[in-house]
């Protein structure tokens, strides 16, 4: 479950690829305690086109255990449309989409709609999204952002991706960037080697990640704009855990270059590195708290793995994990008051949340090899990586446990999730 406790082959070969090799399927069980009734009715303009958008909404909110959607009667339902709210209330739907989509003069399309609260008659929210045609997920993504966010008070984050690694077979490893919801995945590094521990920057444009196509574990930072990387850590001996500070420039590290594993800073380029801890034991699984001000890690210093921090310039050390006897992978909530991690208890190694203020844990997950937290950028759901049948899938589940959506990929193993932030 630790990094250093891991044994990893060695060996290389990196590639870089914009070919999608598999998609996400998603299963989703569970639902929030009041979901809300709403319709999203059949967008105006070319059906095919309009089909394939009005899906990705319809997905993205159903998916998210929010909402209940309710059908239209009329269809379809353009903006301009004169809503029937006494009709819509009769079926029970607390609000309506209604929009269409057309071709622009250059050859895109303009995805307009609004939304309306069927009890207040009233328009919620309006917009428009101009995208080509291979963007025109993208759109619906951003609609349903905006409808989550009018209904739910909290932003989407159906237009977030993430990041994963997939052993697609003997020698294969792919670090894919997908969309939130698993789909249009694309490979952006593949080697015959492990790739571990992806982490994205804070502006969604690098992923930190560690390879081990040199022979040996290597932290490199990628820029997937260009393609290009860049060697932030290859000392002598073990290089992993990459975790960016929230402003971008550094990175918390673990070498062992001096002897044991320990907590390391360095700039993004690979300059000035830092010592953070300094004891016998092992010190890894870096992560910044959202104020930048603490490291929070993992450590066996005081007889078993648990949850410690330090102040980010270094300095003495606080345990924050006190029940149980493993507590590992600490991951840091976007508002900071919470902290998911992985903990062992009844024989499984199960996700839990840590109220930071009281202290309070919740263990959210009834499985047995769960690793690798990573909170949605709006604090809603975590992913993590589990393993259900001997194999590797993600599952995001949402914080208080209700909402849990499977992904997996029928012939692959997948591991390593990170959730990207919010698009700039």
């Amino acid at each position: 479950m630790i990094r250093p406790f891991r044994q990893l082959a060695v060996a290389c070969a990196a590639a870089f690829s914009l070919a999608a090799q598999a998609q996400l399927s998603i299963e989703v069980t569970g639902a929030g305690a009041n979901r809300i009734p709403v319709t999203i009715a059949d967008f105006g303009g070319e059906a095919g086109v309009s089909r394939a958008l009005t899906s990705v909404i319809r997905g993205d909110l159903e998916r998210s255990g929010m909402f209940k959607l309710v059908e239209q009667a009329q269809s379809p339902l353009t903006e301009a449309s004169t809503i029937d709210f006494a009709a819509a209330r009769g079926r029970g739907a607390d609000a309506v989409a209604a929009g269409s989509i057309g071709g622009t003069a250059d050859g895109r399309y303009e995805s307009r709609f609004r939304l309306f609260d069927t009890n207040k008659q009233a328009q919620l929210a309006g917009a428009a999204f101009v995208t080509g045609a291979p963007q025109l997920r993208a759109a619906g993504h951003r609609i349903a952002d905006v409808i989550y966010e009018k209904l739910t008070g909290e932003p989407g984050v159906f237009s977030t991706r993430i990041a994963y690694v997939v052993k697609a077979g003997p020698g294969r490893f792919e670090l894919q960037i997908a969309d939130a919801d698993g789909q249009n995945a694309q490979a952006a590094l593949i080697s015959k080697e492990p790739i571990i521990s992806p982490a994205w920057s804070p502006d969604g444009g690098r992923l930190a990640y560690v390879s081990f196509e040199n022979k040996k574990p290597v932290i490199y930072v990628h820029s997937l704009a260009t393609g290009k990387r860049v060697v932030v850590a290859n000392f002598k001996g073990s290089n992993s855990a990459p975790a960016w500070s929230p402003d971008g420039r550094k990175l918390a590290v673990v070498l062992t270059k001096d002897g044991g594993s320990q907590l390391f800073t360095v700039n993004a380029d690979g300059s000035g590195v830092q010592r953070l801890t300094s004891s016998g034991a092992i010190d890894t699984e870096p992560q910044f708290s959202r104020d930048g001000q603490h490291v929070y890690f993992t450590s066996d210093r005081g007889g078993s793995p648990q949850i410690y921090r330090v102040a980010a310039g270094g300095g003495e050390v606080q345990r924050v994990t006190f029940e149980g006897s493993y507590n590992v992978t600490p991951r840091l909530s976007p508002d900071g008051r919470s902290m998911a991690f992985i903990t062992r208890g009844n024989g499984g190694f199960r996700l839990a949340v840590m109220d930071l203020a009281s202290r309070q844990v919740q263990v959210l997950t009834d499985s047995h090899k769960d690793e690798s937290p990573s909170f949605a950028p709006n604090g809603r759901m975590i992913l993590i990586a589990t393993e259900i049948g001997g194999r590797g899938v993600l599952s995001a589940v949402s914080v208080d446990g209700r909402i849990k959506q499977r992904l997996s990929i029928a012939a692959g193993d997948v591991r390593e999730p990170a959730w990207g932030p919010y698009q700039k």
